[in-house]
């Protein structure tokens, strides 16, 4: 696909793309199964949920996307949260546009979303540069160099 979007540090992502006549680019979510806008955060989120479910091994069905959850009496949205097979959260994603540094913000946020999820593999990422932490059961966090398959396949 050509596109006007940068190259990222994952695998390429095989995207269906589509331009309607008025409006702008759009990608064929993978996990979604629907057409949505190609924003330069969506670009991440696609590559990333390719990564999970082609070279890690995350089925598809069990990835929620911009997936609801309430975090003090607020609605927010954890961008990518993948499950194990039984129904277990596994890794949660926070994704950025690459033009958007990595910060301390980021990696705040992906926590107080894992205060509601609690999930043992966080990941924040810009395309460009990623920060993937493990917590023990103590909520200690330590860096990981990569990420976990999916267990229980």
């Amino acid at each position: 696909m050509d596109s006007p979007m940068p190259s990222l540090k994952w695998p390429v992502a095989p995207l269906q793309t589509r331009q309607p006549e008025k409006g702008k680019m759009e990608a064929l979510c993978f996990a979604r199964k629907k057409w949505v806008v190609l924003e330069p955060e969506e670009w991440v989120r696609q590559h990333v949920i390719h990564h999970l479910s082609a070279v890690l091994d995350y089925p598809l069905g069990c990835m929620s996307v911009e997936h609801q959850l309430t975090l003090n009496g607020m609605s927010r949205r954890a961008d990518i949260v993948a499950f194990t097979p039984d129904g277990t959260p596994r890794i949660l994603v926070e994704c950025k546009a690459p033009t958007v540094a990595l910060n301390q913000d980021a990696v705040s946020q992906a926590a107080r979303y894992n205060l509601v999820l609690r999930v043992p593999v966080l990941l924040v990422t810009n395309g460009l540069k990623h920060a993937a932490f493990g917590l023990d059961d103590d909520g200690h966090t330590s860096p990981l160099a990569q990420l976990p398959a999916c267990p229980g396949l």
